[in-house]
């Protein structure tokens, strides 16, 4: 029996020197781990469909006889294509990638089962099918109702595993599994919530009895995973709710009442509310750790320079780190023009702050004198070290990586926390991500804005839209042009923004374009915005830098090329950038891609002007994963969880590991040491600052 899943698999059957090698190299060491190999898919036998009835466009299961096989050039790529045959007719397989190890794979005949959305061109065909051999024999591993596929890498592949050898070597280790081994979830919360044991479920996961037993161990290890991860959430949360708050503020201070009377404007409502809910953290027990979440344009740098008031007035300094320069530089111009009035000092440190002026900067900083330092990454430098820091703001902080939050953080011994972000985050990705956080919501636009009108547009009414745009700057207002700038076409990105700036410069010369992207020098990047926000240019072409950090109210018109290549959340936040003045204004979008999903997916953009039902929409159809890398925030990757499905298990999951850690705080009862020991394997790394060991 294996009693201890950390053994090594080399000391598993069939596991030698070069599969132990092949199996680490996707994180294979354990049997553990190995237990954990989520099949990717699943050949469901129990409905398998004859190819004569088949229908274009289900997704359905065929079993069949290899015909033929046959390796073609066409167009200048490679196809790989497998007939199939069952005697009521034949389909066709086509690969286009993975074609070197697949070829070798099939032969006349085989007897394949395969999974796909069947299409028609001259025939039925499936397109990069799900595919697994049937043995002759009928060998019960192979010909169940449900049949496991696995992720195959090449060197898997090379090392002799197929998703036959992995099910193979799941029957030999299963076999030796003890049937109440204790793993993860505690004994008396599973019988509560009514889960499969741990055996049970991996069982069910590798070789499920039916398509409702494979959902039952599923929903188990969805479970697993957000109660942990929960876990980790109550657990920094009641660490910090030890901790004594090391910048009190006793009172509100003469500064915040002179900044807000100075204010051309009345703050909202929502503004007002979120003020004072900081405020009772700024004065409570323990350190703030707080979530700040609004809309673009709603505000969040005057309640970030409201709390910066509040801590200057009791003597503390306040750091807000921003991610880009642009972005830096747009906080350092709201907090001088704001403060300066007030007799308060602020300064920006980047990266490219020039020697001197960083030195003379950095003696005001330690000595106190400078109370509110903006800057970048740059922050979070050795040599930047403050006097008495009390808050620290971290303005869209999804885009920095744990640990440059937590050097920042760590420049001060228990400092407040004010996360802000302008990207509506689903509330099931919130609890995920800001589980350990309180959280305070801007629900509510300054008077006078009006909604940005949206309108998605084909290449062939590019003249049309390029009359308005001249029809709009003649008027006095402003335009911007984004390209998309994505990394694993950068090249090819950047000519196509330099070829676009071209053309528009020709079209549009007497309105001075002017071209923006991450490589732009300071000084250069520094005077083209100087121009765009003076007014002498009238249109700013760019790529996605402009995303954060622009403010500028006569800007009137975002129109973004090859707008299907972004992400709904990013189009939102780039929407963002007009429609901050009284002028009506409009986001075009230019859809370069005829795929009818392409148009469903820009569509909920003309529909919508809801940040945060849009930020759902866009975790339906991308997942977690593309919205948000987990791993900047210090969370596991998910093998198990869908965010957009299972909201309310993550809710269950929550509850029970907060009510858990409120009872045994640092799980040293009996009946929490497997879940203890299972715990600090996992979450050893993540757990550095949590107080448990």
């Amino acid at each position: 029996m294996y009693n201890d899943l950390q053994i090594p698999v080399v000391n598993l059957p069939m596991i030698g020197i070069r599969r132990q090698q092949a199996l680490a190299g996707v994180g294979i060491h354990t049997l553990e781990d190995l237990l954990y190999y989520v099949p990717r898919n699943y050949l469901d036998r129990s409905s398998v469909k004859a190819i004569g009835h088949l229908v274009v466009g289900e997704s359905c299961t065929v079993i069949g006889e290899v015909l033929r096989v046959k390796l073609m050039q066409a167009h200048r790529r490679k196809i790989f294509k497998v007939e199939i045959s069952d005697t009521s007719g034949l389909l066709t397989l086509n690969w286009f990638h993975g074609i070197e190890w697949i070829s070798k794979a099939f032969k006349p005949g085989d007897t394949v089962s395969v999974f796909g959305k069947v299409d028609f061109y001259n025939g039925l065909v499936m397109t990069h099918p799900d595919y697994d051999f049937i043995d002759q024999k009928r060998d019960t591993l192979n010909t169940g109702a449900v049949i496991p596929v696995y992720p195959l890498t090449q060197e898997l592949r090379r090392s002799g595993f197929s998703s036959r050898s992995f099910r193979k070597l799941f029957a030999s280790v299963l076999d030796l599994l003890p049937p109440d081994i204790p793993h993860g979830i505690p004994e008396s919360l599973r019988r509560e919530q009514g889960f499969m044991s741990f055996s049970e479920a991996i069982r069910q996961l590798h070789f499920p009895g039916s398509a409702e037993t494979l959902q039952s161990a599923l929903r188990r290890f969805k479970f697993e995973e957000f109660f942990m991860l929960q876990l980790l959430m109550a657990i920094r949360k009641q660490k910090l709710q030890r901790e004594k708050n090391s910048a009190p503020c006793s009172k509100a201070g003469d500064i915040v009442h002179r900044l807000y009377h100075q204010l051309p404007f009345e703050p909202t409502g929502a503004q007002k509310r979120v003020v004072k809910e900081i405020y009772a953290d700024l004065r409570g027990e323990v350190p703030m750790n707080r979530l700040l979440q609004g809309d673009v344009g709603s505000g969040k740098t005057l309640v970030a320079a409201m709390c910066a008031a509040i801590m200057t007035a009791n003597g503390y300094q306040t750091a807000i780190m921003a991610p880009t320069e642009i972005l830096a530089e747009q906080h350092a111009r709201h907090f001088r023009r704001e403060f300066e009035r007030l007799g308060v000092e602020s300064c920006l440190i980047t990266g490219k702050t020039p020697r001197k002026q960083r030195e003379t900067m950095l003696e005001g900083i330690v000595l106190g004198k400078i109370p509110i330092v903006i800057g970048t990454h740059a922050l979070i430098s050795d040599d930047v070290r403050f006097h008495a820091l009390g808050l620290v703001v971290i303005d869209e902080q999804h885009r920095f990586g744990v640990e440059q939050r937590g050097s920042l953080i760590g420049k001060a011994a228990q400092p407040h926390v004010l996360a802000m972000t302008a990207t509506p985050i689903p509330r099931t990705l919130s609890m995920a991500l800001y589980g350990d956080m309180d959280v305070s919501l801007i629900d509510e636009m300054p008077r006078g804005r009006k909604p940005v009108r949206t309108k998605v547009v084909e290449p062939g009414r590019l003249e049309q839209v390029y009359r308005f745009l001249e029809k709009e700057m003649q008027a006095g207002r402003q335009v911007y042009v984004v390209y998309p700038l994505i990394s694993e076409s950068e090249k090819m990105d950047l000519q196509a923004l330099e070829q676009g700036f071209s053309d528009l410069s020709r079209r549009f010369s007497e309105y001075r374009p002017e071209m923006l992207h991450g490589k732009t020098k300071k000084e250069e990047k520094l005077r083209i915005m100087q121009d765009f926000m003076e007014g002498r240019s009238k249109m700013l072409v760019s790529t996605t830098v402009i995303e954060v950090g622009i403010d500028n109210p006569r800007a009137s018109v975002m129109l973004i090329e090859n707008a299907e290549r972004f992400g709904l959340s990013q189009l939102h936040q780039l929407r963002g950038r007009v429609g901050r003045g009284t002028e009506a204004s409009w986001c075009i979008l230019i859809r370069r891609s005829d795929a009818d999903i392409a148009l469903e997916r820009l569509q909920v953009l003309e529909k919508n002007n809801n940040g945060f039902r849009i930020a759902e929409e866009d975790l339906r159809q991308r997942g977690q994963g593309e919205m948000f890398g987990v791993r900047q925030h210090g969370l596991p990757e998910f093998r198990f969880v869908d965010m957009y499905t299972d909201r309310p298990l993550l809710e269950t999951a929550r509850k029970a590991a907060f009510d858990l850690i409120k009872s045994d705080p640092h799980l040293l009862k009996t009946e929490h040491r497997d879940l203890r020991a299972y715990f600090l394997r996992h979450y050893k790394d993540k757990l550095r600052h949590a107080g448990i060991s």
